[in-house]
């Protein structure tokens, strides 16, 4: 079995067992931790969670992230400004870009067949590196989860610290873990 199979059974494993309905937003988000290596083979396998998902009775949505800087920035009035000059972008990025990415993820959390049973799963995260931080975007979405927000972020895990592309300087957060190689993760 691969490693991505093996993940998803993890995965499968996790989202199987009863969902605790008094938790927190922080405590419906469960991160799917995995080597950055294996970005495009999750994706190629994805809907090994998906069918993991539906056989534990839950629903699936989906929503990817992977390209929203690029809308964001198409649709910014002084965007060849910015090209000129990108130190400009900066204090925009930090004032807009992730509420602009929580509003995508948002779409998909109100939609009205998303329940308290379904699962929201979050793909292309590790292109949000160096435009905004995961943490920040998850904390805008935690009033929004119904269900569970499945995250599915390329990077590390040890203990109760999230790395995002085993890059940048990593965050606490109070999210089930599901690894590979953690022994703080399910």
């Amino acid at each position: 079995m691969g490693r991505i199979e093996q993940l998803a059974e993890k995965y499968r494993q996790h989202i199987g067992l009863p969902w605790q309905q008094t938790v927190a937003g922080a405590q419906r988000v469960i991160m799917v931790v995995y080597d950055k290596e294996l970005e495009r083979s999750l994706q190629a396998r994805k809907e090994l969670f998906a069918m993991a998902t539906r056989e534990t009775g839950h629903e699936w949505f989906e929503v990817g992230v992977a390209d929203c800087f690029a809308g964001w920035m198409a649709a910014e009035e002084y965007r060849d400004a910015y090209f000129e000059s990108p130190d400009d972008l900066q204090l925009k990025l930090e004032s807009e870009f992730a509420e602009h990415v929580a509003t995508r993820i948002r779409a998909t959390l109100s939609k009205p067949e998303v329940t308290k049973n379904s699962v929201v799963a979050v793909f292309g995260v590790g292109a949000l590196f160096g435009f905004t931080r995961v943490s920040r975007v998850l904390k805008l979405l935690e009033p929004s989860i119904q269900g569970r927000l499945a995250v599915f972020f390329p990077g590390a895990y040890d203990q109760n610290n999230y790395r995002l592309l085993d890059a940048r300087d990593g965050w606490n957060y109070l999210a089930v873990p599901i690894t590979l190689h953690s022994a703080g993760g399910y």
